[in-house]
């Protein structure tokens, strides 16, 4: 436990700087993690029973992070801690002041009363889940009926379970469990479903309610595994492909600072939502004298919903809210050189609470990095000689392990000032199994027995956007067709119109492609050279939005993903788009977490189609999620078609082709080892050569495999939980620029 009754504190009590923070907007500390939970167990709050679902830090009021300033060390951190008493299934919310040492507030949440709501899964109950199904005696009998005795290997999956006003489940902490077969250890249990097995349980009670066994249909027992020893040799035709920075990258860090050419942003990370950006700037070089102006005060993406379109039994009621249900932090990926990130890397630890309330540290949950990215700007005058600008791109990324899926978040910050989200969700598709050759509308067949339903991912960014400032507008443009007349006789002519979004009961918008409908963030109170506000313009995606219907349980629950942008005034207490407590939750008809131009929705539909083995490709959504300035001048591009943009003026990149020193490259993933900065020019570790993607032979009497679509991976919890980290108030964010170790190489 850390002590902190001897340290120096203030008029707050101890200092934050003895927790190891430095600015209001730093990551959590192990020593605060540890020292939240020693509050509330001295607090008589803890006992043998209780476990941390959620542990969160609490926004600092945007007074303190504007009026913070270099070496202020007397502001306020608290944690929000979810407290669930395992026995009882008693919740309760409990805000932790770490600097002073107190608890703040405790209140019980009402689980057994409308709308109800159930805290996050803990790590612990997957495994406690899966047991109390498999020492069920009618899922034994149910599975030795489909002809599997030996299910020493075989799977069960807790999944979320939505909402449905079930008598026997309704106001209880519930997990459904569906059945997934593995013939031997390292087996791809997701090739092998057990269709119509559904087990229904009570975590708290420690039993299965209720066992749905629907139909006979086999269980597919052909090869899906996708390791190299099953999948055939590397590829052998593509060359080598080396980034170099011989001078290092262009960024630099001080802390979780972070600054690259125009840009500086804070990066900030929590158990739930993942990767936070903060206080977003943009350095104006174009007037008498630099200025750096504010473009997003805080971006997240912190909820997803993904929707079944399936009407079985076995599915009908799935509808994951990963970010709320699951916390799409904690279950981050410790990304690995060569293989998740290639360049010149920056990585920056992350630490959560883990199921106890204790420090775990996930080593290199987020990555950084430069990328060459095309041409910016191009020109040729006849007699002249061609003018060209080279683009290059900030990528800031990290990658979360849900189930069967992995989901990739990625933020892209350009040297014209625009900015881009992305969302890639990749993995194994969640199949089921089927009657070779039966037709179905919601289901695709994309094996003989294997199928894979038709679902989306909605993501939700939340942005909570300061052009120029707090105080901001937003308007939406639509083009516009004149029609032929007087002021119009050619019948050539069109337009645009711009239309004020003036009230919350607006603030629901529909995308329209038809008429090049974008939304633009205003700052009413500057002008720029032309006499019009500076702004920043949403493009928003293409795709389909939530396509359940009106009065579903999905639909009511994520009442964020019907339309594709939500304009609402910001409110402290609403940072998550389905609220606080998702799980179990019967919905409300409201949107939470909205500021001003959030939540931001971009959408990914998944229909089946053959791919061999069993992985799905990554798909992204959201690049045209993509803000670009308007105006000239005021705007923070500044940069205009008479004066092209200048590309980046240190850490030129050059791509070469040499032979490399085999120390010098990632020629495989491995398991993260502590890297170490290396002194002098750096290269980046070299792709490895995918390999072929070869169906493995189907053994004698099975059916093989061929190809198949569908997002994801194992779950996080396959991480084990490391022991509690007991370190001397050590940073809240451990940086590395890691990169290969330095050579030379002529060509």
């Amino acid at each position: 436990m850390t002590d902190i009754t001897n340290t120096p504190v203030t008029s707050r009590g101890v200092r934050p700087s003895m927790l190891g923070v430095r600015h209001p907007l730093d990551l959590l500390t192990p020593a605060e993690i540890s020292a939240a939970r020693d509050v509330v167990e001295h607090a008589g709050l803890v006992g043998p029973s209780t476990r941390f679902p959620r542990v969160m830090p609490v926004e600092p009021p945007k007074s303190v992070v504007l009026g913070h300033r270099d070496g202020d060390d007397d502001f306020d951190r608290s944690l929000d801690l979810t407290l669930l008493d395992t026995d009882t299934g008693r919740t309760r919310r409990v805000v932790v002041s770490v600097t002073a040492g107190t608890v703040v507030s405790e209140t019980t949440l009402a689980t057994g009363e409308h709308p109800y709501g159930q805290a996050q899964y803990l790590f612990e109950e997957y495994d406690r889940a899966a047991q109390i199904v498999k020492d069920d005696p009618r899922w034994q009998a149910a599975m030795a009926r489909r002809g599997v005795v030996d299910t020493t290997h075989t799977s069960v999956t807790p999944l979320a379970p939505g909402y449905f006003p079930r008598e026997d489940e309704t106001g209880r902490r519930m997990i459904r469990s569906l059945t997934f077969h593995r013939r031997f250890e390292g087996d791809n249990a997701w090739g092998h479903p057990v269709e119509g097995l559904i087990a229904h349980v009570d975590l708290t009670a420690g039993v299965v309610v209720r066992l749905e066994d629907d139909g006979d249909v086999p269980v597919p027992l052909g090869d899906a595994n996708y390791e190299p020893r099953y999948t055939g040799t590397a590829r052998t035709t593509l060359k080598p492909l080396d980034i170099v920075q011989p001078e290092g990258p262009s960024f630099r860090t001080e802390g979780n600072e972070v600054t690259w050419e125009n840009w500086r942003l804070r990066i900030g990370f929590n158990a739930q939502e993942g990767l936070v950006l903060n206080q977003v700037t943009f350095r104006d070089d174009t007037g008498d004298r630099p200025e750096e102006r504010s473009v997003l005060y805080r971006g997240s993406v912190p909820e997803m919903v993904v929707p079944y379109g399936d009407t079985t039994n076995t599915r009908f009621w799935i509808s994951y809210f990963d970010a709320g249900e699951y916390l799409l932090g904690k279950n981050a990926n410790s990304l690995k050189l060569g293989c998740d990130c290639l360049g010149v890397i920056q990585y920056f630890d992350a630490f959560v609470a883990d199921d106890d309330g204790r420090p775990m540290e996930i080593p290199h949950a987020i990555c950084m990095h430069e990328e060459d990215y095309g041409i910016l700007w191009k020109h040729t005058e006849p007699g002249q000689s061609p003018q060209v600008r080279r683009s290059r791109r900030l990528v800031i990324s990290y990658f979360a392990t849900i189930g069967n899926y992995e989901y990739g978040f990625f933020w892209y910050f350009y040297l014209d000032g625009s900015i881009q989200v992305e969302a890639k969700a990749t993995g194994i598709v969640f199949a089921g199994a089927c009657e070779p050759g039966a037709p179905n509308r919601h289901s695709a067949e994309i094996a003989p027995g294997i199928q894979a339903p038709v679902h989306q991912h909605l993501f939700c960014a939340r942005l909570d956007v300061a052009v120029d400032g707090m105080e901001n507008s937003v308007q939406e443009e639509n083009l516009v067709s004149l029609p032929m007349r007087e002021d119009n006789p050619y019948g050539n002519a069109f337009t645009w119109s711009r239309t004020d979004v003036t009230r919350e009961s607006e603030g629901a918008r529909d995308a329209n492609t038809e008429t090049g409908r974008k939304w633009f963030v205003t700052n009413p109170n500057r002008r720029n050279p032309v006499g019009d506000p500076p702004a920043y313009p949403l493009t928003p995606p293409p795709g389909p939005r939530l396509l359940a219907a009106e009065g579903s349980s999905a639909r009511e629950r994520a009442q964020f993903a019907p339309h594709p942008l939500w304009v609402t005034a910001f409110d402290e207490n609403e940072r998550f788009p389905a609220g606080d407590f998702p799980n179990q939750h019967a919905g409300d008809g409201s949107v939470d977490g909205c500021s001003r131009t959030a939540p931001w929705r971009t959408p990914t539909s998944c229909c089946g189609t053959p791919s061999a083995p069993p992985t799905y490709p990554v798909p992204r959504t959201g690049r045209s999620c993509r803000w670009t300035t308007t105006g000239s001048g005021s705007s923070p591009t500044a940069s205009s078609t008479a004066t092209p943009p200048s590309t980046s003026r240190t850490g030129p990149v050059r791509v070469v082709r040499a032979a490399v020193p085999r120390s010098a490259t990632a020629t495989r993933c491995r398991p993260p080892t502590p890297p170490t900065p290396s002194p002098g020019p750096v290269t980046r570790a070299r792709a490895r050569p995918p390999r072929a993607r070869l169906p493995a032979p189907a053994a004698a009497g099975t059916r093989p495999w061929p190809p198949t679509t569908t997002p994801t991976t194992t779950r996080a919890p396959a991480r084990a939980l490391p022991p509690p980290v007991h370190r001397p108030s050590p940073p809240g964010l451990r940086r590395r620029v890691v990169s290969a170790r330095p050579w030379t190489a002529g060509g």
